[in-house]
């Protein structure tokens, strides 16, 4: 047993690790990955299983290793664990034949001379063990704290079987990686792929796999669709070399050769990088799990093609059984080529299921995330799990990326909607995602002095002045054409209309950071409108309109806009004068969206009049609506199933990210104002709704695409990633970024990281020929 770090406050992993080639090496090494990313709270370091002799270069988060076939071994690791200090507990990755004795009967040794608290992986959980292999299952554990399978099936087996208490086991899904949206047809030319129908299957060779049966269907296939091409990925497990040598494949290249199909078949002989892995599975129309191996719980391989939207035919292992329920794909039985030749041809024969199919794959794994699995993982090694107390868990907060927000953006604006994190053109645009991500914008060109982004900022400028009617007032909706949607005729545009004010008069307060010519358009699009607004009458209008007009008087000091404020917050004091008592201090006789804005705003009349009503309501109000929004180490915004009516039982669930933004961008100026260190923890705890502290311990934000979720439903997160709810995750980050340094500066500020995309800024030009017509 070596020792290769120095130690450090921790959770240890024993398991097999990179460089060693195996699937519970590579779950590991990204499980490993997500919690550290993930929580500053929470550090893992590994303990590596060695067999033989063979000398491996591990990364640095290897802490110790572990000669798993001898016995002293185990003994001198316990004893090494127990004096350290920093390991707070110990989470053991478990498959027969990693473990040295018979069925790995060495591992018992260590486990009970273990004085730390010690949490137990199953990757494979037999249904009809013999005696011995049933007894140290048990004696396992019983000598844990706690166990994590991934399949409801296993921890049934292990209840009913092995006779291990329910509560000591947890289910956490298979992790599957989220990633960006990748072009399906460059994919293929990238590979040289093009114009083919690629079907695939991905792992460490070995004859379980069973690839000759999906070799035995392909005849069929390539009858009916000659630009078939079947991907045979991964070079030969180790193990099996190290017995047979490349016998299998040998074998594999012979039936090919033999069905006359050698032309369909290629053999990507090689260990590959998880990028590589994931570009072959964005390039892959069909993925082919054909595993013989019934006794099989789990497989990674599966749990990541169906991560990557691949519809999935597979044989019935357990998982298989779970994860394709609700039309993801199909199940086949062992071994039958004609089964697998029939689902396959239905899928190639028919786009749109291939397309329904793989966006269900996509959905019905996004839950189980290696974002999403990690904060299981934490929870439960925290004790947060309901089981037993813990600590609280710290969030790390994510870097700025303005990668989704580009994507959104056209020459005219941004698109209203998209299809996961694919932009919906046919969606058309609006006045209030235009206006949000001016202000988004604004607030990091403040942070930034970026130059690079002032292209994408004109072009969400352009778009509010496009809206802009002759009488000075603003239509919200524009379709895909560029034409104004006739919906602007029926539906109220009030709250549109404060939003475009607000995000001009943020764009004004910022003219120390942009060019002249973008301040002097936003102050003529501005003053064009001023005329209208002592004849706006909705709460969260009003609320928009004051915190434009408080940065438009911020720099032009005028009387006339301070007027203003005064005349539109002395509305909502009216409002709340009339709608108030002692059990519900509120402007309205409910609580519907964007709600902190509403005392947001009257602090910001405050500070403008020095009018000190102005800042005692805001205060009353901004409490009582704290007190109905934040739980105990959580943030739950108002239901939009229906709004929060007075005297009336609150709706759950159909939180949106709007509300959470906006609580956070309220709180971070109640905390300037009244220096209450309370607002601070509940900025940090609303916004860590966003990276899963919620009730269905999810990721709202997308850190790969950059997109934010559009909504926290009861039992799923939708996982569209639209205008509204990008920008408002950005402004809150921003709110977060500006907050966190102000209490900083006295220490040297570094740049913000951003993770921008290079788009030449001529493709932010105004769109031509507008239309200003009503369809």
């Amino acid at each position: 047993m070596k020792t290769l770090t120095h130690p450090k406050q921790e959770i240890l992993s024993l398991t097999s690790y990179p460089p060693r080639e195996c699937g519970i090496a590579t779950y590991s090494q990204d499980l490993l990955q997500a919690i550290n990313r993930k929580f500053s709270s929470l550090s893992m370091r590994v303990c590596a299983l060695e067999e033989g002799n063979q000398p491996r270069r591990y990364p640095p988060e290897v802490k110790y290793t572990l000669k798993s076939g001898q016995l002293d071994e185990y003994t001198g690791l316990a004893r090494v664990i127990n004096e350290d200090h920093a390991i707070e507990m110990v989470l053991i990755q478990h498959e027969f034949g990693l473990f040295g004795g018979e069925y790995g009967e060495y591992l018992l040794q260590l486990l009970y001379s273990l004085r730390k608290p010690v949490s137990l992986v199953f990757h494979t959980v037999l249904p009809e063990p013999e005696g011995k292999r049933k007894a140290i299952v048990r004696a396992l554990g019983k000598g844990c704290d706690t166990i994590v399978v991934m399949t409801s099936y296993a921890s049934n087996l292990l209840q009913n079987v092995y006779d291990i208490p329910g509560s000591k086991i947890s289910v956490i899904p298979h992790g599957t990686h989220v990633v960006p949206w990748k072009d399906k047809k460059q994919a293929k030319i990238r590979y040289q792929l093009e114009g083919k129908l690629v079907l695939s299957t991905f792992g460490l060779l070995s004859s379980n796999k069973s690839i000759e049966t999906a070799l035995e269907a392909l005849p069929e296939l390539v009858r009916h669709f000659p630009n078939v091409v079947y991907l045979v990925l991964g070079r030969t497990h180790p193990v099996v070399v190290a017995h047979e040598g490349e016998a299998y494949r040998s074998f594999l290249k012979e039936k090919a050769h033999i069905l006359g199909i050698e032309k369909h078949v290629r053999f990507v002989n090689k260990y590959l990088t998880l990028s590589e892995l994931l570009d072959y599975l964005h390039l892959t129309d069909i993925y082919f799990f054909t595993s013989k191996d019934p006794h099989q719980a789990v497989s990674g391989t599966f749990a990541y093609a169906m991560g990557t939207g691949c519809p999935v035919i597979s044989t019935p292992i357990p998982h298989a059984l779970e994860m394709l329920q609700g039309d993801a794909g199909f199940i086949i039985d062992f071994r039958q080529a004609g089964q697998l030749a029939d689902a396959a041809l239905r899928l190639l024969k028919d786009e749109e299921l291939r397309k329904h199919m793989g966006n269900n794959a996509l959905h019905q794994t996004r839950a189980s995330s290696w974002e999403n699995t990690a904060i299981s993982y934490a929870r439960l090694l925290r004790g947060q799990d309901g089981k037993s107390k813990g600590e609280k868990l710290v969030y790390r907060i994510p870097r700025v990326s303005l990668k989704h927000l580009y994507r959104l953006s056209t020459p005219m604006g941004m698109i209203q909607f998209a299809n996961i994190s694919t932009p919906d053109p046919g969606s058309g645009y609006t006045l209030d995602d235009n206006a949000r991500a001016l202000i988004a914008l604004c607030m990091q060109q403040e942070l930034n002095k970026n130059k690079e982004h002032l292209p994408l900022l004109s072009c969400y400028l352009d778009f509010i002045a496009y809206c802009q009617q002759a009488n000075g007032r603003f239509l919200n909706y524009v379709d895909k054409d560029h034409v104004f949607h006739i919906q602007n005729r029926y539906i109220n545009l009030e709250d549109s209309n404060g939003r475009a004010l607000w995000a001009l008069g943020v764009l004004l307060a910022h003219q120390d950071f942009l060019p002249a010519s973008l301040v002097k358009k936003a102050k003529n699009v501005f003053d064009a409108s001023l005329w209208w607004i002592a004849e706006t009458e909705s709460p969260r209008a009003i609320a928009f309109i004051i915190k434009g007009l408080y940065h438009y008087y911020l720099i032009s000091g005028r009387e006339a806009i301070k007027s203003l404020i005064r005349m539109l917050a002395d509305k909502l004091v009216h409002k709340y004068n009339d709608m108030a008592d002692t059990s519900w201090e509120w402007f309205e006789e409910y609580l519907t969206y964007a709600n902190s804005s509403l005392p947001e705003a009257l602090l910001y009349a405050f500070l403008t009049t020095k009018e000190p009503a102005y800042k005692m309501i805001a205060r009353s109000t901004f409490e009582f609506l704290i007190g109905q929004l934040f739980t105990e180490g959580g943030i739950k915004v108002i239901s939009n199933r229906g709004w929060y009516h007075k005297n009336h039982v609150p709706e759950k669930y159909g939180e949106q990210p709007i509300d959470v933004s906006c609580t956070i961008q309220a709180l971070a100026l109640f905390h300037k104002v009244f220096k209450d260190v309370r607002y601070l923890e509940k900025m940090e705890t609303a916004f860590s709704w966003f990276l899963g502290n919620n009730h269905l311990r999810q990721i709202i934000y997308n850190p790969a695409s950059g997109g934010c979720y559009d909504g926290l439903e009861e039992r799923q997160v939708n996982l569209n990633q639209g205008a509204e709810s990008t920008v408002c995750y950005l402004m809150a980050r921003l709110t977060l970024e500006k907050t966190r340094r102000a209490l900083s500066a006295e220490k040297k500020q570094e740049d913000l990281a951003y993770d921008t995309p290079r788009l030449l800024p001529q493709r932010f030009r105004p769109a031509g020929n507008m239309r200003k017509v009503l369809r």
